[in-house]
């Protein structure tokens, strides 16, 4: 069962918005419910540690090319 960590009283302001206070998201999702309940969810507008099909695709053929030996040549990183 969550219990609540903190508890306070918000106000709407002239332009019909309410501040949420000490906020550890930036985004959040919003429900209104019929009996004047309202529910905040948060989001994050990105999917965290997801790999574009297009990167995929690009990786895939980076190995293709190493297998078949077409790769460039060797670059001596020994001064750094």
């Amino acid at each position: 069962m969550n219990t609540s960590v903190r508890e306070y009283d918000a106000k709407l302001d002239s332009k019909k918005r309410i501040t949420l206070r000490g906020c550890i998201f930036e985004y959040y999702h919003v429900k209104e419910k019929e009996d004047g309940t309202i529910l905040l969810e948060p989001r994050e507008l990105r999917e965290p540690f997801r790999i574009s099909e297009n990167t995929l695709h690009m990786m895939d053929k980076a190995v293709e090319n190493i297998k078949a030996g077409i790769t460039s040549d060797e670059i001596d990183l020994s001064e750094f």
